[in-house]
């Protein structure tokens, strides 16, 4: 069963993965948007829709509204709720449609994904196929630019 959706606990991928937005406070509005630029970058490789959650409360008032679409979007939590209270609901929700793949470092939100029928990555294994499936577009790309360059050269230039 293909994954219909992938849900990102933000700050979770933020805290465990530190070659993303290095030297960079964790809940600042720089590292948000240096996740979700590596992440636009990866639905655009694979196609798979993302939301990235945030906890509301955790990160500074009068928090930018970032663009989201349908196929990438953003979302933090109200007063009152948790990042992970929207991520389960909504990967219980949608698991009626296929597969949900939520990323976090928190186990019990792992335990209750896999409970309502999801599956789960932890921050590192994630961040390290987002660089895998990067690296191997950048080469795809290489190879088909060289490849147009060649087929474009005219014939002793």
């Amino acid at each position: 069963m293909a994954v219909v959706r992938i849900l990102v606990d933000g700050y979770s991928m933020l805290h465990s993965c530190e070659d993303l937005a290095p030297g960079r406070p964790r809940h600042s509005a720089a590292a948000r948007e240096e996740l979700i630029r590596l992440l636009t970058q990866y639905r655009d490789a694979t196609g798979t829709p993302i939301t990235v959650f945030f906890d509301g409360a955790g990160a500074p008032s009068g928090n930018p509204n970032a663009a989201s679409t349908a196929d990438m979007e953003i979302l933090y939590s109200k007063p009152g709720q948790t990042a992970d209270d929207m991520i389960e609901r909504v990967a219980h929700r949608l698991s009626a449609y296929g597969e949900v793949l939520v990323v976090t470092d928190d186990l019990a939100e792992r335990d209750t994904v896999l409970s309502v029928g999801g599956t789960a990555a932890s921050c590192a294994n994630f961040f390290d196929t987002i660089q895998a499936k990067l690296r191997d577009m950048q080469g795809k790309l290489k190879y088909h630019n060289e490849r147009e360059l060649k087929r474009f050269k005219r014939p002793g230039s």
